[in-house]
């Protein structure tokens, strides 16, 4: 599988189409399109990796805070994001801190475990909502943003590949039927 056959499946698994995901298939070559000198600060990116563990957080399998998926959305972001989408990413930050505090009175790092996903659970409705009223020409909700980079960036790390799903470094013959036994993980690419 190629590159831009798994972006097309990992946007299957989001459920549409991967904001940025043009650029990412044609290799993330930096443009005049995106904001000068954006760049997250350290508490950014550590705010991103508790916003990514409290979507997917740690069990039997590392989490998105392992995977440092806030490092790569800082990254992709950076890269592939036009400057509107940038300028949206950078102000859901804001906004998602906010929200957190008009919830639970608390900031988003303050809060706990349970009112953080009780947050995110909020936001992805909201989402949901906004898509289905979302016009061609409105802008992407900044928490959907979130989410798909954050399954993105954990499911093509190292961390996610090997340790979330069935991976092979060297895969050997093409099988085209695998017996599947329920609760097997899927194959990375």
């Amino acid at each position: 599988m190629n590159r831009r056959e798994a972006i097309s499946s990992v946007a299957l698994l989001l459920g549409g189409t991967l904001i940025g995901a043009e650029a990412f298939l044609s290799g993330c070559k930096t443009s005049d399109k995106g904001a000068a000198g954006f760049n997250l600060s350290k508490d950014d990116i550590a705010f991103l990796n508790e916003v990514g563990e409290t979507i997917l957080p740690a069990t039997a399998t590392p989490g998105a805070k392992e995977a440092k998926v806030g490092e790569f959305m800082s990254v992709y972001v950076k890269d592939c994001y036009e400057e509107k989408d940038q300028t949206i990413f950078l102000e859901g930050l804001k906004k998602l801190d906010e929200a957190a505090k008009k919830k639970s009175g608390k900031s988003f790092l303050e809060s706990t475990a349970e009112q953080r996903h009780d947050l995110l659970v909020d936001l992805d409705k909201e989402t949901k909502e906004y898509q289905k009223s979302k016009k061609d020409t409105d802008p992407n909700h900044y928490f959907k943003m979130m989410k798909e980079l954050t399954l993105l960036g954990f499911f093509t790390s190292e961390v996610g590949a090997t340790k979330a799903l069935r991976y092979v470094a060297v895969p050997g013959k093409y099988e085209g039927c695998i017996p599947y036994k329920k609760g097997d993980k899927a194959w990375a690419t």
